[in-house]
């Protein structure tokens, strides 16, 4: 069973090209021109066990939250697309993981219904500026955009932390841990993993 997709969207404001492997190594190629946004996304891949390629070219003359969020949309899309019916997936996906100071909880449900609750980040977390371009107001709104594309439950807690880089930097890793453990193939069910028997 193949879990693979590609999305290919373009609007006037960006040009996105995702290709993403659920059963892949972590191998990435990512380029979104938002050199800390790469670095989120190379962890994800990594730590989710994805081949994900990414190329987006977007309006960064503006700034960069057109080009986050259309990539987060086409993320979240083809993340949708290799899920398929879900048969035979564990589901749900829990993680905590730390990074230095920063701690961080996340919980996933591919549900086929999409939430996204996202607490704890520290006041001025949201006005931090990393790598020259990335707003920390970002990274609510990437996991909100990856929920809602790819129908899924999201539950991210910040539970500390003092730096910027490594609170935006937990917060992927974890996800990242808890999609993995979601989306892994259960051999004791080869059914859909619900009562109402859809996903």
């Amino acid at each position: 069973m193949s879990r693979t997709a590609r999305v290919d969207r373009e609007t006037s404001e960006s040009k996105v090209l995702v290709e993403l492997d659920l059963d892949g190594t972590g191998r990435a190629e990512i380029s979104t021109g938002v050199g800390f946004y790469d670095h989120m996304l190379n962890a994800l891949a990594k730590h989710a066990l994805l081949d994900l390629h990414v190329n987006t070219v977007g309006d960064l003359e503006i700034d960069a939250h057109h080009t986050v969020e259309d990539t987060a949309i086409g993320i979240g899309q083809a993340l949708k697309e290799a899920l398929g019916d879900k048969r035979g997936i564990r589901r749900f996906g829990d993680a905590t993981v730390p990074l230095d100071e920063a701690l961080v909880h996340c919980t996933v449900d591919l549900s086929g219904r999409p939430y996204c609750v996202h607490t704890g980040e520290p006041d001025g977390q949201v006005y931090a500026i990393i790598g020259g371009d990335y707003a920390g107001s970002l990274t609510q709104h990437v996991f909100e955009t990856l929920a809602f594309n790819a129908a899924i439950c999201i539950h991210i807690r910040v539970l500390s932390g003092r730096d910027p880089h490594h609170i935006v930097e937990a917060q992927f890793k974890a996800f990242a841990r808890a999609l993995r453990d979601a989306a892994e193939l259960d051999p004791r069910q080869p059914g859909i993993p619900s009562t109402k028997g859809a996903l």
